[in-house]
This record gives structure tokens, sequence and C-alpha cells, in this order.
């Protein structure tokens, strides 16, 4: 810890102290300092580290103690203003405003003190010659909070009305506020509209657009502004994650996962935040958090989890209904001290209002994982519904049978209704078999002794022919559990049979396609296990399609064979190697079971055209099938099929560079994935991929929450090492792009440790490189002089001349922060000019002696800028001249070069002339600066005026004349 022995000592300590995160921690370090500012005896010292300790309590959850070191100095001030300098002076009246707030948030202050604080801030102001707008802001603070809301109206436009002056909330603030008053009053778009320059980041601060994120999403939640709240959401917990003081903030992105569906996320998030339950320096935020919590809790035992365990405040284990009662009990307590206080009933009014709050989505994916909250076992319903009356068992055989015959999704759910009800009567026969037949077809390999049961009673009830049917049924059952050759013997007196019953009129022709298709069933399992018998396999298919070929008419069942039966040809004409054909005959079929009202069968084929257009270069014809195959399928894929073919619909979609709806696919991949119990399988997959295209879109914070959503699952032996690395990358890219340079750096040499072991080594030397940039951009030089020099390493045994060069460069200009200093950077420059140098005399081939050219005369124009840049502060003047000349024959180098390439090094050389100039002008050469100026018009004379570069260089090059014209 740094001593303080002098006031530069104690000011760079507060300036430390400011860089660590917010939280008791730093509030005690600012406690210390305050005393060893008092024992300097400067009354400035003191003053400052007041402000600074003021500061740390206003951004923590320690907010009640600001009153204190206020009270202090506004006694300072009071006996002594000339202690105060400027910015003292200025941040004194600025806190005036934190004061209000502050006072507001702790119930235990009387109103008439809050009261009469306002007006003491008011006489402050207009003393010290401000506007009225902090005040009249802080009065309508005052007026909402009480629920005076007409007063709050006539302060909100002498608030707007007032002339902006520097004691004015930043603009970022103001439009929170405002947008507020609007979400106050129920209009949820005009408040959205508001907030939009703070939401689209043209105004910013400490705190925003923190705040105006989370306060934005109910009212999308309310305006059916989904795709918006999510991304708000994401974009906005990434915010307000690391910041202590933000518990209002945090408690509106767990409501915000209550109402949405998302209740495991929500338990997370307070997961996160134990202390948030019980931290009471700022009792209003409290009483806000602790409201979500019960709404969380009671959505939770609304869905049967009321005995579900959950994070609670510290010393016991809470259950969701224990949690839901006793943070309801703090809230109204809280509650009742505010109104107390305030003489209304407003916040406990707004707060009941706000812990009954009903769901505004079922369920909004929010592509970080989160399966869905399952119901908890048996529940006692508090007044159980009478239960509703079950059809007859008539009336259920009538709805199983119609579902069966037309082939209907849940038509097997209807004959378990059927067999429940059965159990508790007598029914005949047929009925019997008809159970068994159904029960067995939902057993799938296990069904091979239901349906010889099936068979026996069918034959008993006289229907010989089904009775065929269900052996042949029993027969293929056995081929998918893997007894080939049992099936291909067990299906041969089957066959024969049924044959000779359909050429005596014994049987009809529903039968007698059932068992040639279980025959053809077969002979297809041999192709594919066996890649034997494609004849046998298409005579039994052609058999088939010649007895229902034209029969089908409404028949569902025969038309359904027929398709499947051209499926079967497709299958033998891709296993021939005939894709064109195959994929013919595929889309034949998904066009009777389409024709014949059964999209859902279609589904499959569709998926194995888009397979087969993909292998013969086709992602149009790939992406009409993946729809086709989407929409087929409706609400009838299982979850898991749902969320691959999202998943194959993103790739392909992103193929083509819609990274806008290839992200919504994602998405819904990733929701079913989840929904399927494959969160760390399919799931993480899918967030790979939505991250990647979000990364794309340039929605940086939302990529981020989701690749580490995807992180905690990618696994090298699950998803490929090779994910793992993209993932890792991608997610240093967007930490690089929010500032978090150290995180960016530590994702980068992640990835990188897993490349360094892979045969090629592209992937290895490019993270360390861009690791080394993270390193360099978080004020690590020396770190990052490590890892450019392992990356030039790696780039010289590829032989790659450019980035070896570039890596070079990117040292010398870390040498002047580090020990190596000036000395240390201008031979790292000289020799990132020999290397090019070197290889340009090596290259044989034109493009790339260009290239390498371009690359030489960078090098150059950078040297000239390092040496110009790397003069000490104390340099004397024959040593300013010298470095002035050295850097100036560097620039004449770097123009030489680029005039070389002509057109193509147009932009590099007159950026070396400007420079040139500006160092000619500095050596008291103005007619030289002036030349070069000159050269610059001249060589962009007749350029297009709308290209911006040379919009800047005119600009730049007439602002360097300038001096000379004068």
């Amino acid at each position: 810890m740094m001593e303080i022995a002098d006031f530069d000592s104690l000011r760079r300590a507060m300036a430390e102290n400011s860089e660590e995160p917010e939280g008791p921690a730093r509030n005690a370090r600012a406690e210390q300092l305050l005393v060893e500012a008092e024992k300097l005896n400067i009354p400035l010292a003191v003053i400052e580290a007041l402000g600074h300790q003021l500061k740390v309590y206003n951004y923590s959850s320690e907010k009640d103690k600001m009153f204190v070191p206020f009270a202090r100095l506004l006694r300072m001030w009071d006996e002594r203003p000339e202690d105060f300098d400027e910015y003292e002076t200025h941040s004194l009246h600025w806190v005036f405003k934190w004061m209000s707030a502050g006072m507001l948030d702790q119930p235990h202050i009387p109103l008439a003190s809050i009261e009469k604080w306002l007006g003491e801030m008011e006489h402050r102001y207009r003393l010290a010659g401000h506007s009225e707008r902090a005040v009249r802001s802080a009065e309508f603070s005052v007026a909402g909070h009480i629920g005076d809301l007409p007063r709050a109206e006539r302060a909100y436009a002498a608030w707007l009305a007032a002339d902006r002056d520097r004691m004015a909330d930043c603009h970022a603030c103001e439009l929170h506020g405002q947008g507020g008053w609007h979400l106050r009053n129920g209009r949820d778009a005009e408040a959205l509209e508001v907030w939009g320059p703070v939401l689209d980041g043209e105004y910013s601060c400490a705190h925003e657009p923190h705040t105006v994120l989370a306060s934005s999403l109910v009212p999308l939640l309310r305006l059916g502004r989904v795709e918006e709240a999510r991304a708000h959401h994401l974009r906005g917990f990434r915010l307000v994650r690391p910041m202590e003081s933000m518990r209002g903030a945090y408690a509106d992105h767990v409501e915000f996962c209550a109402l949405t569906g998302n209740e495991a996320r929500g338990l997370e998030l307070l997961a996160e935040r134990p202390a948030y339950f019980t931290d009471t320096g700022q009792p209003r935020s409290r009483m806000d958090f602790l409201a979500v919590v019960a709404l969380l809790m009671d959505r939770l035992t609304g869905l049967g989890l009321g005995g579900q365990r959950v994070p609670g405040p510290a010393g016991r284990a809470w259950t969701a209904g224990e949690l839901a009662g006793h943070a309801r009990a703090e809230v109204l307590e809280l509650a009742a001290r505010f109104d107390a206080r305030n003489g209304t009933s407003y916040i406990g009014d707004q707060l009941r209002e706000r812990m009954v709050r009903q769901p505004l989505a079922d369920r909004l994916p929010l592509g970080v994982r989160g399966a869905r909250t399952a119901p908890a076992g048996a529940v006692t319903p508090v007044a159980p519904a009478p239960a509703p009356e079950q059809p007859s068992l008539p009336a259920l055989l009538a709805e199983a049978r119609r579902l069966s015959d037309t082939l209907q999704p849940h038509a097997l759910e209807a004959w378990a209704a059927v067999a429940e009800a059965a159990e508790e009567t007598e029914v005949d026969t047929y009925v019997r078999a008809e159970i068994a037949d159904h029960t067995a077809m939902g057993r799938g390999p296990e069904g091979v002794e239901l349906f010889e049961r099936a068979a026996e009673l069918y034959a008993e009830a006289g229907d010989e022919g089904e009775a065929i049917a269900a052996r042949a049924r029993a027969a293929y059952v056995r081929a998918l559990s893997g007894e080939l050759d049992e099936a291909l013997a067990g299906i041969g007196e089957p066959y024969d049979r049924i044959l000779a019953l359909y050429a005596e009129d014994a049987t009809g022709v529903r039968q007698t396609a059932s068992v040639l298709m279980s025959r053809a069933r077969i002979l297809m399992r041999r192709v594919h296990e066996r890649s034997a018998g494609a004849g046998d396999a298409g005579d039994a298919v052609r058999e088939l399609l010649a007895l229902v070929g034209g029969r089908g008419g409404s028949d569902v069942r025969l038309v359904s064979r027929a398709a499947e039966g051209r499926a079967m040809l497709a299958e033998l004409a891709e296993h021939a190697g005939d894709a064109e054909r195959a994929g013919e005959l595929f889309r034949q079929a998904t066009a009777q079971f389409v024709g014949a009202e059964l999209p859902w069968f279609a589904v499959e084929y569709e998926v194995r055209v888009a397979a087969l257009a993909h292998e013969q270069g086709d992602p149009a014809e790939a992406e009409r099938a993946l729809r086709a195959a989407l929409e087929h399928g409706g609400p009838y894929v299982e979850p898991v099929g749902r969320a691959q073919l999202h998943l194959q619909l993103a790739e392909v979609v992103g193929g083509r560079g819609a990274a806008e709806e290839a992200a919504e696919h994602a998405l819904e991949a990733a929701h079913w994935a989840d929904e399927a119990g494959e969160s760390g399988t399919l799931g993480a997959w899918a967030r790979h991929q939505l991250g990647g295209f979000l990364l794309r879109q340039g929605r940086f914070a939302e990529a981020a929450e989701v690749l580490e959503s995807a992180l905690a699952d990618l696994s090298a032996e699950t998803h490929g090492d090779g994910a793992v690395v993209q993932t890792q990358w991608w997610l240093g890219d967007c930490l690089s792009e929010l500032g978090e340079h150290h995180a960016a750096a530590e994702r980068r040499l992640q990835a990188a440790e897993i490349a360094r072991h892979w045969p090629e080594q592209h992937d290895h030397a490019t993270l360390a490189h861009l690791a080394a940039e993270s390193l360099a951009n978080a004020g690590l030089p020396a770190e990052a002089d490590q890892a450019y020099t392992r990356a030039g390493e790696l780039w010289r045994a590829m032989g790659n001349v450019h980035f070896l060069v570039r890596s070079q460069r990117a040292r010398a200009w870390l040498a002047l922060r580090t020990e190596a200093g000036t000395e240390g950077a201008r031979k790292l420059m000289a020799d990132a000019v020999r290397e090019c140098e070197s290889a340009l005399e090596a290259v044989g081939d034109p493009a790339a002696a260009e290239r390498l050219a371009g690359e030489l005369g960078h090098t150059h124009r950078q040297f000239g800028d390092l040496l110009a840049r790397s003069v000490p502060e104390d340099a004397d003047d024959p040593a300013i001249q010298e470095a002035f000349e050295a850097a100036l024959a560097e620039m004449s180098a770097a123009i030489s070069v680029f005039a070389a390439l002509g057109e193509e090094g147009m932009h590099g050389r007159t950026g070396a002339e400007l420079a040139a100039g500006w160092l000619e002008a500095d050596l008291s050469r103005p007619a030289d600066a002036a030349a070069r100026a000159r050269a610059v018009l001249d060589a962009y004379e007749g350029a297009d005026p709308a290209d911006e570069t040379v919009r800047a260089r005119r600009a730049e090059a007439r602002q360097l004349l300038e001096p000379t014209e004068e």
C-alpha cells in the first residue's frame, strides 16, 4: 500500500482507490486516506480526501455514510471558503444533489428536513450564481417519491424550462429521469423515445446506460418489443453486474427474468449477490430488490416449486415459499416506514402492485443457458379444481381410430387413453388386439412381444390380414433391434401369406401394403447396415409402389406408403452415388406427404434434401429445404429436432451473410436445446454460433454474455478444441471492443495455449499477436512485449514477414514504456526495416513485392513517428533537432517507397508527406513545410471529393499552409 508522505502521494493514492471495485473495501481505504490527509495539516488535502470519501460512499451500498463527510465539508466551506480551489468548490455544490437523493432513500430522515434541505440547496445555488435547473430536478424527485403528482408535474416543467449549466446533471441522467416520468404516467412508448439517445450511446456516464437499460425492460415487454428487451437485458446486466451500488437496476433484471419464464436465470442472479438481501446502507434499493425477490419466489411457488431450495439471506437455508414470505414482510415493513415518513401510502401501493405483476411472456429465450424451471414433484393445490368429466370408452375408441386412420401425431396417446379406460371394463377381442398393436408401436424395439400378442388377438377375432401385418411389424422391430437375420427370416412367411390372401380377395390393400412396407424396410436396413441387397430392396419398394400407386385417393395410409416408398428409392439412389436423382425423389416424397395433409412426415426428407444440396454446393436449395422442414414440422417436431433444424438453418443463412436472421435461428436452437435437456451439448454449440452472429452485428455486450455462457459447457471432447478456441477468440474480440482489455488478453492467451498444440500454427500466432495488443491496451507493456516476441517467432517460422514486422513495430512502441527505452525502441524499429528490405530482395513475385514495399513504407513512416515522439520533455534544442532530423529522414524514405507504388501508395505517400511537413515546421523551415503541403494538394487534384481520406488530407494540408500564408 502506497505510503502517504505528501499531498501528491495522497492524490495518487486517491486516484488509485477510485479505480478499485465498488464496495466496503474501497470505502475503508478512503477512510484511511482521510486520516492520512489530516496528518498533512493542509486544508485542501482534507477537503479532497472528504470529497473522495463522499464519492466512494455514493457509489456503494453504504450510501448512508455520505452525510457525515458532507456536513464536515459544508462547515469547512462556511468557515473558510478560501481553502477550496475551483474544482472543490464546484464539487461541493455538485454533491448537494446527492444529498437530496440520499435523504429520500433513508426513511428515518423526516420529510420536513428534506424540504428544508431543498430550500438550503436553492439558496446556496442562487448565491453561487447557478441555474435553478438542478434544484427543480431535485424537487421533482421529492414530489415524485411521496406521490404528490401535481407538484411533480410543476417541478418537471420548471426543470425542463430552466437553463442548463455546470450544476445540471449530465444529459444521460437527465433523460433517465425524464423518461421515468413518462413511465410513471403509463406512457411506455414516450419513455423509450426519451431514453433513445442514451440507449443508442449518444449520451453516457458512470451509471448510464446501465440504469436506462434496466428501466426499459418492462415497458419493452409491455409493448411486445421482446427482441429489444432481450438485448437490453444481456447488454445491461453485463454493465450492472460488477457495480455494487446498482442494486435497484439489478432488481430490474431479476424482475425481467421473473416476467419472461426465465425463473432459473433469476435464481442465478440472486445467487451472485447474497449481500443485496441484507445491505442496509440504502433502504430504498433494498426494498425494491426484495420486492422482486418476492415476485420471483411467488412465481416459483405458482409453478409448484414452493419447496425448492433458493438463494437467500445468509445464515440459513431457504425454500422459495419461505423466502417469498420473508421478502414480502421485509418489503411491507420498509414501505410502511417510508409511507409514515411521507404521510402517504404511495410507496406501499407501488410495491404491492409490483410484487403481484403477472408474466409478460411465457418464455422469452435469452441465448444464455437456462432450462425451463420444472415442476417439483407432487404438489397439493390450495384449492383443487374439480376433475373434468372423462369421455366414455366408446368415445375414446372412436377418437383413437380416427387419429390412427388419418395418421395424426397424437394417435398413440389416444390409444394409451383407450388402454387405461379398458382396464376397468370388458372389451372385445378385436379392441384388445388394437390396444396391443398400438401400444407396441409406442415401444419401439421393445414392442416385439406385444406385436406377436396383437397378431394372436387379431387372428382370434377373425382378421387374418391384420394378424399377418402385426407379425410383419414384429419382424421389422427385430431389424431395428439389430436382429437383421432373424427379421429377414421372420418376414418371409407373412409376405407369402399376405400375397396369397390378397390374390384370394381375403384381405385388403391396406394390410397387404403394410406387410410389403415392413419387408421393404427390413431390406433397406440390410442395405444401410451391410451395404448389401440394394437390388432386392429396390424390387421390394417397386412392388409396394405397384400395389398402392394410384389407389390412395382419400386413404392417407396408402398415400403415405407411396410417399415413403419414393423416399426409399431416393435413399437407394443416394447409396448408388446419384445425388441428383436422390434429391428429386425426396422432393417427390415430401410433395406427396404435404398434398395428403401429412406435412410432419415430410420433415425428415426435407432435411435429407438439405444435406444433399449442401454436398452439391447449392446453399439456396439447402436453405429452402430447411425452411420447409421447419414449416412442415410445426409443433410436432421434438425439441431436439427443432434445435437441430434451427441450428442448420442458422449456419446456412449465416453463410450468405444474413447475420441478423442467423442469430434468430441460433437463438431458437439454443432455446429448444435447453427444452430438450441438451444444454451442455447441442445448446452449447448453438450458443457458440449465436455469439459469433451477434459479434458480426457489432452487438458486443450481448455476444460476450452468450459466449461466456457457451464456454461453461463447451469441451474439446464433445465439441472439438476448434470450437473452444473459436469461442475464446470471439469472446476476446468482444471484450476488446468493450474496453475490457485485461479480460480480452486472458481469453486470447487461453485460446493460444490450445492452438499451440495444433500442427498448423497460424491461429496460434494470430492469437498471441492479439493477446499482445490486449496486454498493451491493458497497461501491461512488459507482458505485451513477451507476447509480441512469441508471436514474432511464430510469424518468422511460418515465413510471414508482414506480421513479423508488425510485431516488431509494436514492440518498438512498447519499448518506450519499458526499461528498454528509446534506444531499445529505435533498435527494434530498425530491425523491422531490415526485415522488410531483406524480404524484398529475396521475393520474386511482383504482387508479393508490391505488398512488401507497402509494409516497408509503413515501417519507415512509423519509425519517423517514433523518433519524433521519443524526445524527452527536458531535452535540449540540439537533441530535439537531431531527433527531428532523423525522423524527417525516415519520413522521406517512406515517401520514396510509397511514390514507387503509384496509385496504390497514394494515401501512404500523402500521409508521410504531411508528417514530414509538420516536422519541417517544427524545424523552423516554413517554406519546406509549405512545399510538402502543396505537394499533397497537387496529388489529390481531381480526386473524388467524397473520399474521406482525400477530404481529411486536403484539410490538413491547408492547415499546414496557414502559417506561411499569413
